[in-house]
């Protein structure tokens, strides 16, 4: 995909990730990612790309987290 196709992608993933978060409305992500889906298929697919990479990070961070704390407990 192209830089453009990314960043345009990009941004609005994690204003609507933040925006879940700060308002506990998960569905804000979805309601963003049917919008997108009226545009080029590119621009979706990446959208939901990065939503599920910044998910999968998180899960990540706190397993990681997790492992930590056990460790020096």
């Amino acid at each position: 995909m192209s830089d453009y196709t990314d960043k345009t992608a990009n941004e609005p993933a994690d204003m609507a990730l933040a925006e879940a978060i700060a308002s506990g409305e998960d569905k804000i992500v979805d309601q963003i990612n049917e919008l997108l889906g009226a545009l080029p298929q590119s621009l979706a697919e990446a959208y939901s790309t990065a939503i599920r990479v910044r998910r999968a990070e998180k899960r990540a961070r706190v397993m990681l987290a997790a492992s930590v704390a056990a460790r020096e407990a």
